[in-house]
This record gives structure tokens, C-alpha cells and sequence, in this order.
């Protein structure tokens, strides 16, 4: 596994792979990687011959008093899991390389970005898509994937991609769950075992709704209203529980009536935490899909 530092050595090592005739494959990360990410990787891995994975906790992503100081950095382990899920490289640049001295460059996202964590974070989908932008420009024609956990991101790179004319395949990949139904994230890591009890309430309250959709509920005050209340009961704060269109993310006001799909998009905080999930309604599966009706306590 080649391991790069510096923005060349990935762009130069692509262009090798695309000359031999494979096919690049690109995983952008911040590390502190768990099952979901190799999860992504081996997504990559079935569809491209060089699986590149970057490891950069991004800084112009983070807005005044968010988790950059305190975001994981488990390089080292990170790496052995990369090496282990079978990628072809780690790029794990410094924050100087990735923005160097004198650089003034954004890239300004639309209305695509503007709604839920959007709302909350307003700088923040800038930051994804100026550094989503350098990837994709380092790494160049290849097919790039991200977790559908974070369903807004993936759309506003999707949209990037097309507005752009980028030579990027953007791909989705399923949410990867813990055993009781909570989505991973490496901010699950801050929950005290208190609050991860807790937070099994998000995916309760997204397999309640989506049993309700399919027995065909339809209105949005009706699937929002259980699920608002059950998270309201655990969380410290909430940032948003609503219902959207999947494609543009337009919120649908709680008196609309829903068609075929619908996305429910959840984002809590539960003490130094916060943590968000999804479901497109008519077309994901619960989250705990198991469970029997009566079950879901």
C-alpha cells in the first residue's frame, strides 16, 4: 500500500494506475475510521482497479466552537485498516499542503446546501465542496464514494460533480449500523454510555416512521410528530427532524401530504455529540429491521 503526503504524489500516482489501465477509485475520509468507512472502501474496491483513501480532518469545515481540536486522529490505525480493507493508498496530507500560504479559493454551494445541517452550520458544505473539489481535481477521472449516513453531503457532491462537468462518478453507498440500529460514526466516540443508550432513539424513531409510510401513512405531521417526540425525550438539543424531497432537499412543511419518497433527516446533539441519520421513506430499509412491531421501546 503506497502511503502519499503530498498533493503530487497522489495526483502523480493516479495518473500511473490510469496509464496501466486501471480504474481509480477514490474514498475521502477524516479518519478515525470504523466499519462504515471500510465499508466504503470495499465499495470502491468492487468498482475500480486503484482504491485510493484520503485521511484529512478538513478545517474549513468546522465552524467557531465545533469538534476540529477534538475530532479523532488515529492515523496509524487508520492506515493498518486501509491495509487491511485492501486500498492502494492512503493520502493523509497536512492542513499547509492542502491549503498552502496565500490560498483564497471556495467553492460556494447553492440551495442544495442551504437547508437542514445547512441551516446549523452555514460555512460548513463550503468547506465540503472546496475540499471535495481538490480530490477530485488531485485524483482526477475516477469513481468516488460516500456513505449515505450523510445524505445531504452526498447530494451537494453530486451536484458539484454535474455543475462542474467533473470526470468523477459519485457513488452512495448504504448506511453501515451498530447491532441495535446506530448508524457508526467516529462521533459516536464521545457518548458516555449513558448517552449511547440514549441514542438509540434515532433509529427507533426512523423505523417507526418508515413502518408508518409503509402502511401508508402519508401525512407529515403524522410521521414526524412520533419521531420528534421520542427524540425530543433524550436528546440535549435538536438541530432538525424533517421531512424533504430526496432529490433537491426542499423541507415539506408538517401539513403536506407525501408522495412516493420521502427523506427523514434527524440531527441531536446528546451532550459533546452530534449526531445524524436519515432514511428515504419508500425506498430504505428500517433501520432495526428486525425487530418486532411491538419491540421498538
Amino acid at each position: 500500500m503506497e502511503f502519499w503526503r503530498q498533493p503530487d504524489e497522489l495526483r502523480r500516482s493516479c495518473e500511473r494506475a490510469r496509464q496501466a489501465g486501471r480504474r481509480v477509485g477514490l474514498v475521502p475520509t477524516m479518519g478515525a475510521l470504523h466499519a462504515g468507512h471500510l465499508a466504503l472502501i470495499a465499495e470502491a474496491r468492487r468498482r475500480a482497479d486503484f482504491v485510493a483513501v484520503s485521511v484529512f480532518v478538513n478545517p474549513t469545515q468546522f465552524g467557531a466552537g465545533e469538534d476540529l481540536a477534538r475530532y479523532p486522529r488515529t492515523l496509524d490505525r487508520d492506515l493498518a485498516a486501509c491495509r487491511e480493507a485492501g486500498a492502494s493508498g492512503v493520502f493523509a496530507p497536512e492542513a499547509a499542503a492542502m491549503y498552502p500560504p496565500g490560498e483564497e479559493t471556495r467553492v460556494r454551494v447553492g440551495a442544495t446546501a442551504a437547508p437542514l445541517c445547512g441551516a446549523h452550520r452555514p460555512a460548513h458544505f463550503e468547506g465540503v465542496a472546496t475540499v471535495v473539489t481538490k480530490l477530485f481535481a488531485l485524483a482526477g477521472p475516477c469513481v468516488a464514494v460516500f456513505g449515505r449516513k450523510d445524505y445531504q453531503q452526498l447530494q451537494v457532491i453530486r451536484r458539484l460533480a454535474a455543475d462542474l462537468f467533473l470526470p468523477v462518478e459519485v457513488v452512495g453507498a448504504t448506511t453501515v449500523r451498530e447491532p441495535d440500529g446506530l448508524a457508526m460514526s467516529s462521533r459516536n466516540a464521545y457518548l458516555s454510555p449513558e448517552q449511547r443508550s440514549a441514542a438509540r432513539a434515532i433509529p427507533l424513531a426512523l423505523t417507526e416512521a418508515c413502518r408508518a409510510f409503509a402502511r401508508g401513512e402519508r401525512r407529515a405531521a403524522a410521521l414526524l410528530g412520533p419521531a420528534r417526540a421520542r427524540l425530543a425525550a433524550v436528546a440535549s438539543s435538536i438541530d432538525y427532524v424533517d421531512l424533504a424531497d430526496p432529490g433537491s432537499l426542499a423541507i415539506w412543511s408538517d401539513e403536506a401530504e407525501i408522495g412516493g419518497r420521502a427523506l427523514l433527516a434527524v440531527a441531536i446533539r446528546l451532550g459533546a455529540a452530534r449526531l445524524i441519520d436519515n432514511v428515504v421513506l419508500g425506498e430504505d430499509a428500517p433501520p432495526i429491521a428486525g425487530a418486532a412491531e411491538g419491540a421498538l421501546t
